[in-house]
């Protein structure tokens, strides 16, 4: 290993330990100089809505913790069957609902998994090939509103989807492909530079969820960290390259879902 590639590895290991510091004389969070924070949840983009089912006890089949960790692996390939739209609405309160809302300056939100301080910077996005009721496409999910919105149901976004999963076609294909982005200045807002560490841990509790939950409802699924940033970004109509813009936000983590034989 050269000097360099050792360098840059030393540099990427500070993300483990969080960027910034504590110390006495480091600049204020934007919290601590009182300054707004952002809404938790982004506004609708579109007005092609679809209200989500909420009662789901007819769809889980296994519900013991024990069984479920004890079973949860990665699964790759899926049966060529739709998921209800019952089951996919399990899957995104399982991954991202919201409990309750608390008001304030900023609007605080407790969902079905933590996050740090409570920012949840965490939006949900599906490329949809296979769910019952619901055209092709790309949707971005409203977890106040208990909603999905329909951004683009008039392409195939397979080959694009493949290619920006690094060839992985497998997911591409799938029923269902949950993009996680962050949107960072709901945690820098409080964390500043540490912001960056909470985020990614805030993904790794989204997919967890996911695995979990898919368990529940004879699903499979399988974590995607391999993806080309720029491509997922473009997909998505995030802008391209770095930004300390407020609203700026960013792919972070992918994830295929499907059923699978029990």
């Amino acid at each position: 290993m050269n000097e360099s590639t050792k360098y840059k590895i030393m540099k990427n290991r500070e993300l483990l330990k969080g960027h910034g510091s504590w110390d006495i004389g480091a600049e204020a969070t934007d919290q601590q100089q009182k300054l707004p924070g952002i809404s938790p949840v982004k506004k609708p983009q579109s007005r092609q809505v679809i209200d989500l089912p909420m009662d789901f006890s007819d769809v889980v089949r296994k519900d013991s913790l024990l069984d479920l960790l004890k079973t949860r692996i990665s699964h790759r390939k899926y049966r060529d069957q739709q998921l209800t739209l019952k089951e996919l609405s399990f899957l995104l309160w399982s991954t991202q609902g919201i409990r309750r809302i608390m008001d304030g300056d900023p609007q605080i939100t407790f969902r079905t998994v933590p996050s740090a301080g409570s920012r949840h910077p965490l939006e949900t996005y599906l490329f949809i090939n296979q769910v019952a009721g619901l055209k092709p496409g790309l949707y971005h999910y409203l977890p106040a509103l208990c909603q999905l919105e329909c951004l683009d149901a008039d392409g195939d976004f397979q080959e694009e989807l493949t290619q920006g999963l690094c060839g992985q076609a497998f997911a591409a294909e799938a029923p269902v492909v949950f993009v996680w982005s962050a949107v960072p200045y709901r945690t820098e807002w409080r964390y500043s530079l540490k912001a960056v560490k909470y985020i990614l841990l805030d993904a790794g509790h989204a997919c967890e969820n996911l695995y979990l939950a898919c368990e529940a409802i004879g699903c499979g699924t399988c974590a995607i960290g391999a993806y080309d940033q720029e491509c997922m970004d473009e997909l998505l109509g995030f802008l391209p390259g770095p930004s300390a813009e407020k609203d700026y936000e960013c792919v972070v983590y992918v994830a295929s879902v499907g059923k699978v034989n029990s």
